[in-house]
C-alpha cells in the first residue's frame, strides 16, 4: 500500500479522517489523549469555556456546502500528519503548489473536529510577531484620558480601563486558555521577513506571551478584559500573561518559495500537499453544488491542461464549470476554447 492510499480499516488512533464530515456522537475532548509531558501546557484554574464563534459562511465558501468528500477521497499521508499534529501538539507546516488545498485544510480540520471559526493570520512582508499577537491603542488611551480631564467634573468618574485599548490578534487569540484548541491558519509564511520564523519559536515552545502594557498595570488591575480577534468577543487576561491550556491546531502554509531555519523546521511536522486527483476534483465540484452537466469533460480537460503547464489551482476548474453550467456562457460557442485557454493559463505566464 502506498503512503497516499487509505487502509482497508480506519486506524483506531485516527481522530481526524480527512473528509470534513463533523464528528458525530462524540467530541474531540473525549477522543484526544493527554499531551506528551514536554508539550503539556495545561495550567491551574479553569480554562475558558467552549463558547467559540462559528463562521459557517466562510467555511462553506472554502469547502462547499455539500459534504461530498468520503474516506475514499482522503489522502493517507495528510490524515496521518494531521492526527500526529493533534497528538503531539505541534504546528503543521504544509507546502505545495498554489491551489493544491493548503489553506482549505485548516477549514476542513475545523469543520470535522467542530472547533469553530478559523483564525486566519495572513502574512505579508510587513508582518511581525507582535502584529499577530495584539494591538495596543496608546493614542486612543491618551485621548480618552484627556477628554475625561477636559470635561465636567463628575463624582466617581474614572478613566476607561486599559483593556479597552488592547485587542488580541489572530495569533494571540489562538493562545487563550481554552479546553479545546482553536484552529490557527498562518497563511503564506514565505512572504515574511527572515526573522518571523525565528520569532515564532518562543510562543510555539512556551505556549504563552506577555502583554507588557497590561503587566505594568497589573498592580492596579490584575485582571484586564480585552477584545479578541473574534468580532464581539472579549477575554480576561491575568497579570498581562496569555497562556494556552490546549495548544492550538496550527496550520502554516508555504508555497515552497524559501527555506526556513532548521530550528523552526525541527519544531514543526511537515506535509506536502499534492495536486487533487480527478476523483478529488469531482468531489470538490460536487461540494460547491455546481451543475453536473459538462463536469466530466471539463475535469478531464483540466487534468490534461494542469499536467501540460506544470500545475493549476483547483479554483480555476470551478470557474470554468460555473461559466459552463450557469447559463453565462455556452460551451458550444466557438469562443469557448479560447475562454478556457485564458482561464487556465499557467500562473507564472505573462499576458501578451
Amino acid at each position: 500500500m502506498s503512503t497516499t492510499e487509505l487502509p482497508d480499516r480506519t486506524p483506531e488512533w485516527w481522530i481526524y479522517r480527512g473528509t470534513g464530515h463533523p464528528l458525530q456522537d462524540t467530541h474531540l475532548a473525549d477522543r484526544l489523549p493527554p499531551p506528551p509531558p514536554w508539550r503539556d501546557f495545561r495550567r491551574d484554574g479553569e480554562p475558558l469555556g467552549a463558547d467559540v464563534p462559528q463562521d459557517d459562511a466562510e467555511t462553506d465558501r472554502r469547502l462547499g456546502v455539500q459534504l461530498s468528500f468520503t474516506a475514499g477521497h482522503a489522502n493517507r499521508t495528510e490524515v496521518d500528519m494531521v492526527n500526529a499534529a493533534l497528538y503531539l501538539r505541534r504546528p503543521l507546516l504544509v507546502t505545495g503548489k498554489p491551489g493544491s488545498g493548503k489553506s482549505s485544510l485548516a477549514y476542513r480540520i475545523s469543520r470535522e473536529l467542530r472547533l469553530g471559526r478559523v483564525l486566519r493570520w495572513s502574512i505579508t512582508s510587513q508582518t511581525t510577531l507582535n502584529s499577530g499577537l495584539y494591538d495596543y491603542d496608546a493614542i486612543g488611551r491618551v485621548q480618552a484620558s484627556a477628554a475625561l480631564r477636559a470635561g465636567p467634573v463628575e463624582t466617581g468618574a474614572e478613566e476607561p480601563p486599559i483593556g479597552d485599548f488592547v485587542r488580541l490578534r489572530e495569533l494571540g487569540t489562538a493562545f487563550l486558555p481554552r479546553r479545546l484548541p482553536r484552529v490557527l491558519l498562518v497563511d503564506e509564511l514565505d512572504k515574511a521577513e527572515s526573522d518571523l520564523p525565528h520569532d515564532l519559536l518562543s510562543i510555539f515552545e512556551d505556549g504563552e506571551f506577555l502583554i507588557p502594557e497590561l503587566a505594568r498595570d497589573a498592580r492596579q488591575s490584575p485582571v484586564a478584559e480585552v477584545f479578541t480577534a473574534d468580532p464581539g468577543y472579549t477575554a480576561e487576561i491575568e497579570n498581562g500573561v496569555v497562556r494556552c491550556s490546549a495548544f492550538p491546531v496550527v496550520v502554516i502554509t508555504s508555497n515552497g518559495e524559501r527555506d526556513f531555519p532548521p530550528a523552526f523546521l525541527r519544531r514543526c511536522l511537515r506535509l506536502e500537499m499534492k495536486d487533487p486527483t480527478p476523483a478529488q476534483l469531482a468531489a470538490i465540484v460536487a461540494a460547491h453544488t455546481l451543475d453536473p452537466r459538462q463536469r466530466g469533460v471539463l475535469i478531464e480537460d483540466f487534468v490534461a491542461r494542469r499536467a501540460a503547464v506544470g500545475g493549476l489551482p483547483a479554483d480555476k476548474l470551478l470557474d470554468a464549470i460555473f461559466l459552463a453550467t450557469s447559463g453565462a456562457y455556452q460551451p458550444d460557442d466557438p469562443g469557448w476554447p479560447l475562454l478556457v485557454e485564458a482561464l487556465w493559463q499557467q500562473l507564472n505566464q505573462q499576458g501578451h
